[in-house]
């Protein structure tokens, strides 16, 4: 009876010394999750995961593979919170493997990803004003020169600056917060794109006259502006698949820019408001989509 009950003693001993592994908590080291991510596809889906993430501390870096539609997360606990608010987003995400990695790795994935925010923080500034300013300036002379296919690129533009604008917003406010305003962003959107896409149809019935001058030559400054961006984006471009996304982005805008001037020689040569009409509705729809999918995304 006394060898027996030194027996159990001695294996309490072993046990309490040699614990079974922890999955969410490890006080010397961190974790890596892949999630495999279907509908994250542009800047916007990522951006959004990069707000829903923000506010459960410092701890955590993300690295986006967005050709592939994989995200891998680093931190240190939290898993389930971390998978409830990627799963929530509406993206079709879902928790593919989990790994434990040392705290050293798990620290250089967080400064790294620490220095590539703040750089990435100067260029969106600059990204938000240059298309911001040009919203403005593409929408009075769109109206002015009774061009759709101007009015249309303004509001790509202001998509480009919400999506921006909304980045920046991220810092500092609750995931709920930054959820609400991306949906306020993408109602307005929608209701810009919608008032563009009435307009081509009115415009269509009852006629108009695009100024083809006004129409390239803004056309060309908005493809001015475009390239800018594209030159800051270059900069940051290998630092992660998340920069290089708004690069594709930025140059999906200067092909929209490209196919404003293409219309608006179009009219001068052939005297038709067709071309106008054509590409306004084409960039009004693209806006449109874009709404749509940023309206998607679920608190």
């Amino acid at each position: 009876m006394k060898e027996s009950c030194t027996e159990q003693c001695a294996d309490q001993v072993k046990a309490d010394a040699d614990p079974s592994p922890i999955t969410d908590t490890q006080p010397n080291g961190g974790f890596v999750s892949q999630f495999s991510v279907p509908k994250m596809d542009c800047p916007s889906e990522e951006r959004m995961i990069r707000m829903a993430l923000d506010d459960l501390g410092p701890g955590i870096a993300l690295e986006f593979d967005t050709p592939h539609r994989k995200l891998k997360v680093f931190y240190d606990n939290n898993l389930e919170a971390i998978r409830s608010r990627i799963e929530s987003l509406g993206l079709g995400a879902v928790l593919e493997h989990t790994q434990d990695i040392g705290s050293s790795e798990l620290s250089q994935a967080v400064a790294s990803a620490d220095a590539v925010n703040q750089k990435e923080a100067g260029i969106l500034k600059w990204l938000l004003t240059i298309n911001g300013i040009m919203f403005g300036i593409e929408m009075v002379v769109g109206w002015y020169a009774q061009s759709t296919g101007l009015i249309a690129d303004s509001l790509d533009m202001f998509a480009d600056a919400a999506v921006y604008g909304l980045a920046l917003y991220a810092v500092g406010h609750s995931a709920h917060m930054k959820l609400k305003a991306a949906h306020f962003s993408g109602w307005l959107q929608m209701i810009l794109a919608l008032g563009a896409l009435s307009e081509v149809i009115r415009r269509f019935i009852f006629g108009s006259e695009p100024l083809s001058i006004l129409m390239m030559s803004f056309g060309f400054i908005a493809l001015i502006a475009n390239s800018v961006c594209l030159v800051l984006i270059n900069k940051q471009k290998d630092s992660g698949v998340h920069m290089k996304a708004s690069w594709i982005f930025s140059a999906n805008d200067v092909i929209a820019n490209l196919g404003v001037i293409l219309a608006g020689l179009l009219v001068a040569l052939t005297g038709s408001r067709y071309p106008d009409l054509v590409i306004g509705f084409v960039i009004g729809l693209i806006v449109l989509n874009g709404a749509r999918r940023i309206l998607q995304l679920k608190s």
